[in-house]
């Protein structure tokens, strides 16, 4: 069982799964998610504690490990992904969980300032396309693999001040439905996740004025959890969804609805 929700199955016996921004929130709940289910997971994240998620997925499943690594930084990638298929062969699963938005310095864009522009781009678009670039040219060539992304509901229902944040993850959905289209002859799924607000460490900051009005353009009136999106996550990544590519999964609790 992965929080409340009780899974019967091991769809990802055998396979070798990569999550990144594993260290919490939706990150650590897919990483929790996929190893439930069999897989062996590679928990990545820049924050130190993705240490201890790494030991508990091997003391729980016996399958698992963690590394600290920089997703936006292209010589940190490519080094750490060397290491991974040197050490395991094959990646089967990539899950790009990285992403943040301004935080303190989020504002109306007349406010904004071109750094936090860069960072936020950075962040939530760029560490997702060095992250794929590592493992396309393998799973092109063994005509197998599943990429889930994680775009935002945030592009689809504009917000004041979250310009930036929401070009970047606009850009998630466009970069993931091209590459969909040039791997599917491959037998390479490519899919997103749009999450509506869930709760994490980042949305536990947000101001009781920026909770309010999301919870309004929510039907089913509260924010997420992680686990709502690790579902999804396992879904994508797994055979269950063969015939699934370049497709946008939206779990909003129905904000993006109309």
């Amino acid at each position: 069982m992965v929080g409340s929700y009780p899974i019967s199955c091991r769809r990802f016996e055998g396979k070798v799964a990569v999550v990144t921004a594993a260290a919490s929130g939706i990150g650590q709940a897919s990483a929790r998610r996929l190893a439930e289910e069999g897989g062996t997971v590679i928990a990545l994240d820049i924050d130190p504690n993705v240490k201890a998620v790494g030991d508990e997925l091997g003391e729980r499943y016996g399958k698992g490990e963690a590394y600290v690594m920089n997703a936006t930084d292209r010589a940190d990638v490519e080094a750490r992904f060397r290491k991974i298929y040197g050490d395991h062969g094959n990646i089967d699963v990539l899950a790009n969980v990285v992403g943040r938005t301004a935080g303190s310095k989020r504002g109306e864009f007349y406010l904004s300032e071109p750094e936090t522009w860069d960072e936020v781009v950075d962040v939530s678009l760029k560490s997702t396309m060095l992250c794929c670039r590592q493992v396309v040219p393998a799973m092109r060539e063994r005509r197998a693999g599943k990429i889930v992304n994680i775009s935002s509901a945030a592009w689809m229902v504009p917000t004041p001040t979250f310009t930036d944040y929401a070009a970047a993850k606009a850009g998630v959905m466009g970069f993931s439905r091209v590459l969909a289209v040039e791997l599917a002859p491959f037998n390479v799924n490519v899919n997103l996740i749009c999450p509506g607000p869930i709760t994490t460490a980042a949305t536990d900051r947000h101001p009781d004025d920026l909770r309010a009005a999301l919870i309004a353009t929510i039907p089913l009136r509260r924010y997420g959890d992680p686990e709502d999106i690790a579902a999804g996550v396992a879904y994508l990544s797994s055979e269950d969804a063969r015939f699934v590519t370049g497709h946008n999964l939206v779990i909003s609790g129905g904000r993006a609805i109309g």
